[in-house]
């Protein structure tokens, strides 16, 4: 109850936008971000040189974004949430999650906590896109099914924090505030 007393009025400029894949998530976030001038773009994920299908899409996004926009490939996001103050562009919060897959549910608390930390101290707009994989079948993987459950836990939190909510689903962007309650707990 502190925390969210103590942060209420500091979590107003985070944009979410979440939906499944080639739902169209990632250009509506850069069409959002294109209203901010400065912005930086984080691409958070490894950089896998030897999957050709990963690296075909990279190449479409980089294709797809702004030439004046400064672009950090990366998988520490919580350096530069500390470190740039200007307007980002987080494509997508998974990165984050594989970078701390293999850790203990204590640290990956204590991971998401940091995060959410600072998110909430940044005073610029900061756009978050992330992915919705829990919505089929379940992975005969653990690690996937790790992944799904992060996930969830993660997106719940951001959706809480975040000014604007928006789900992509078939090229189409719902403003799910608008149309939604919170669950109650």
């Amino acid at each position: 109850m502190f925390k969210k007393l103590l942060f209420k009025n500091n979590f107003r400029k985070i944009i979410f936008i979440t939906g499944g894949t080639k739902s169209g998530k990632s250009e509506f976030a850069e069409y959002l971000g294109k209203k901010h001038s400065n912005l930086t773009y984080i691409a958070l994920s490894e950089k896998r040189p030897e999957d050709d299908k990963w690296q075909e899409k990279i190449r479409i996004h980089r294709e797809r974004r702004p030439k004046e926009w400064n672009v950090i490939e990366t998988t520490d996001l919580l350096d530069i949430l500390k470190t740039n103050h200007g307007p980002l562009l987080i494509d997508s919060i998974g990165g984050y999650i594989m970078e701390h897959i293999h850790s203990s549910d204590e640290i990956w608390a204590e991971k998401i906590n940091l995060l959410i930390y600072e998110l909430k101290t940044r005073k610029s707009t900061t756009l978050i896109v992330g992915e919705q994989v829990g919505w089929g079948l379940v992975s005969e993987y653990k690690i996937g099914n790790l992944f799904i459950e992060r996930l969830g836990t993660l997106q719940k939190e951001l959706t809480q924090i975040s000014k604007e909510n928006w789900l992509t689903l078939n090229g189409r962007a719902i403003k799910i505030d608008r149309i939604s309650m919170e669950i109650p707990s």
